[in-house]
């Protein structure tokens, strides 16, 4: 279930019967929601949250044994965690991110979370392996050992322990992270649109550039936004002391 926001998509996985547990429907819906975003101009940013006081307990185990597989061709599981959006996308958390939740969690370029959420990825514990993304990205968000605790143990860790450790943004009162994810979507899609797609892209594709590639790399990817009518509207705007009126070109 998606609905636009004052330029902000906001993507619910709305299943709280089975605590938001990702089938196939719902993966192919988020994909398409997610081809939205990137597809039209009007849309700025993305918010991913679940219905009903949780974000997502993982994968459907019965609609898997039964063959309903949530995964999306290109996307991967959850139609997320194997290609990102082009444009900004935040999580926002409310009572529990788990197993694959943890894991759409994560795919997210910025995370909200509501304080008494429980984070984590358990697969261990049930002789699984976390395999939508945990595994090969919480050793590149926080301190390896610490990393490795959390897969090796399968132990949940408490919002402001995940806040220490910067694997979210900001810990919210409970029942808030919605309106706080959105507040922080506003203050995203308020800046250049140009800027800020070219701005996740290097900060996102730089680790992957050799030393001897990177000033390069980066500048054919940016070069396009200083000559673009954005550039120039930004500086007018700033002489002329009046909000931007972004193109997007």
């Amino acid at each position: 279930m998606s609905e636009v926001r004052d330029g902000v998509q906001v993507i619910t996985i709305n299943r709280p019967e089975a605590r938001n547990a990702i089938n196939g429907e719902v993966a192919r819906g988020v994909a398409a929601a997610l081809d939205e975003l990137d597809g039209d101009d009007e849309l700025r940013v993305g918010v991913l949250t679940g219905a009903g006081g949780g974000f997502c307990s993982g994968m459907d185990l019965k609609g898997f044994l039964a063959g309903d597989l949530p995964f999306v061709e290109g996307r991967g599981f959850g139609g997320l965690v194997e290609q990102r959006p082009v444009k900004p996308l935040i999580a926002a958390v409310e009572g529990f991110a788990v197993a694959g939740g943890f894991e759409l969690m994560l795919a997210c370029d910025l995370v909200v979370v509501g304080e008494n959420a429980r984070l984590g990825v358990p697969e261990v514990k049930r002789g699984l392996v976390a395999g939508a993304g945990a595994a090969m990205l919480l050793p590149q968000r926080i301190p390896e050992a610490i990393a490795l605790e959390l897969l090796l143990t399968g132990d949940y860790v408490p919002a402001a322990r995940a806040y220490e450790l910067g694997l979210v943004n900001r810990v919210v009162d409970d029942g808030t992270a919605l309106d706080a994810a959105l507040e922080l979507a506003a203050a995203i899609a308020a800046n250049g649109p140009l800027a800020v797609r070219v701005t996740k892209q290097v900060a996102l594709d730089a680790p992957s550039w050799s030393q001897a590639e990177r000033w390069t790399k980066q500048g054919e990817i940016m070069g396009p936004v200083f000559t673009s009518e954005d550039a120039a509207e930004g500086a007018s705007a700033f002489a002329e002391k009046r909000t931007p009126r972004w193109r997007g070109r």
